[in-house]
């Protein structure tokens, strides 16, 4: 799978998620065979009203990998401009320029849906077209689009609008399965992934429901996309990575140890202490490191106990504690 200049062996995505795919998550899922990321999403408005905190969020380090810058809005302008600001800030601090701009049209949060923006740009296939087309006018960079299904059961009209963004430009679109008013919950659909696939010239990534390797390749299978993307079952398990590589490859996949998890978990808090402060990132890291310990004996004395930490040697040190 290509995106503009990106070539993608395997197809293997992190999603982005808001408060998640901060650097350290980005850069230990590479580490695991991701091939491509995508940041938190960004304000576009902020950008242009000079906000500088939403800049950290943009921030991309030379030794990542591709990675896409995703942005988010409802006005054309707007999100071209700030696109436009993202990338000369970029280039001024020297961080690593983004693979592509990815536009989101498939957050369900109700601020953000009540705005106008994320999912509920859906209900207008026409401003969709507006807002990709000034955007790929705007960079010289890629520009990818991602939704969902639609935004309830009642207007399932991802075909539609996966149509108004590759006429406005956009080089690769990724599909989310449910609907808005699913939010997380219920199942995702691959047959309006398929359904997409079908329709569109340019490349499909599937996002839902993917939990390991055989959902993995479950939904390729069913929807013929040219790639897949992996989100909450990345968290704590950037491991997953490497299961569906294995899968895809007809080798045998072995499980990391409780070491090879702890190891992981402590690179990934390092690193987002190291971009963020231990004042931002400790808090936002906890319940991803958690996540690492599901099921293991202590794991739940650790999330009590990391609730309160603020140092980094302190969780560091609740992490080498945890037992088989």
């Amino acid at each position: 799978m290509r995106i503009g200049n990106t070539y993608l062996h395997h197809g293997l995505i992190l999603a982005p998620m808001a408060g998640y795919t901060d650097r350290g998550m980005r850069m230990v899922a590479a580490e695991c065979g991701a091939e491509y990321a995508v940041t938190e999403m960004v304000s576009a408005k902020a950008v242009v009203f000079g906000d500088k905190k939403t800049y950290t969020l943009a921030r991309i380090m030379p030794d990542e990998c591709p990675t896409a810058l995703q942005i988010f809005g409802s006005e054309p302008d707007i999100m071209a401009k700030g696109a436009n600001m993202l990338l000369e800030d970029a280039e001024k601090h020297g961080y690593m320029m983004p693979a592509a701009i990815d536009i989101n049209m498939g957050c369900p949060v109700n601020k953000i849906f009540k705005n106008g923006e994320g999912s509920a740009l859906m209900r207008d296939p026409e401003l969709i077209y507006s807002i990709v087309r000034s955007v790929a006018v705007a960079v010289d960079i890629p520009v990818t689009v991602k939704l969902r299904r639609g935004i309830d059961a009642e207007h399932i009209n991802a075909v539609e609008c996966a149509l108004a963004a590759q006429e406005g430009g956009a080089m690769a679109v990724a599909v989310h399965g449910r609907t808005r008013s699913q939010l997380y919950g219920g199942a995702s659909d691959p047959n309006i992934i398929k359904a997409v696939k079908d329709a569109l010239k340019i490349p499909v990534i599937a996002n839902g429901d993917i939990t390991d390797k055989k959902s993995a390749a479950t939904l390729l299978e069913k929807t013929g996309a040219d790639g897949i993307m992996v989100g909450r079952a990345a968290v704590g398990n950037p491991f997953i990575f490497k299961e569906i590589i294995a899968a895809l490859e007809g080798k045998i996949y072995t499980p990391p140890t409780l070491d090879e998890k702890k190891h992981m978990a402590i690179c990934q808090l390092r690193l987002s202490v190291s971009d963020r402060g231990e004042a931002v990132a400790i808090p936002e890291a906890r319940k991803q490191i958690a996540s690492y310990f599901k099921g293991f004996y202590g794991s739940a004395q650790l999330r009590a106990k990391i609730n309160s930490m603020t140092k980094l040697d302190e969780v560091e040190r609740a992490i080498l504690e945890i037992k088989n």
